[in-house]
């Protein structure tokens, strides 16, 4: 009994610090912020195995250097990669994302991105339509020339 009020007391503290971290970098008027162009991208309709690589262009819109740690594409089909350096307020950084467009349908899929920054995470999403292309046929004459 004793082991479990020790228990239920340490897991309480522990969360308190974490929501007074939270409320920490929310608050702090100093902290990195960061700012889309534009939270999603429309593929549209594409054709099978199309070039599935688009781009999110981000600003550092807050008073300190803005680092991002991790995205996260919501499938194995959805890839990103991100500037790793630090982008220094005022500064811009891109997010770029492959969707692979061997599926045929249409998609929607999200991007995860974690930071330091005070509205962090931020949700990217990506969607279109992917059409299966016949493949071409080639007479016999056509394939002699």
């Amino acid at each position: 009994m004793k082991n479990l009020i020790l228990l239920i007391t340490a897991l309480f503290l522990f969360s308190l610090g974490l929501k007074a971290q939270a409320t920490e970098k929310k608050d702090n008027p100093s902290t990195a912020e960061i700012t889309f162009e534009a939270l999603e991208h429309d593929y549209g309709t594409i054709n099978k195995d199309a070039n599935g690589d688009c781009e999110f262009i981000y600003t550092n819109t807050g008073k300190e250097p803005l680092i991002i740690t991790e995205c996260k594409g919501s499938c194995g089909c959805t890839v990103p990669k991100w500037t790793t350096e630090p982008v220094l307020p005022g500064q811009k950084g891109t997010i770029k994302v492959h969707y692979a467009t061997n599926r045929v349908g249409q998609f929607e899929k999200t991007v995860t991105v974690t930071s330091n920054a005070k509205n962090s995470p931020v949700v990217l999403h990506i969607k279109g339509n992917v059409l299966d292309v016949p493949p071409t046929t080639t007479t016999p004459a056509e394939e002699k020339k």
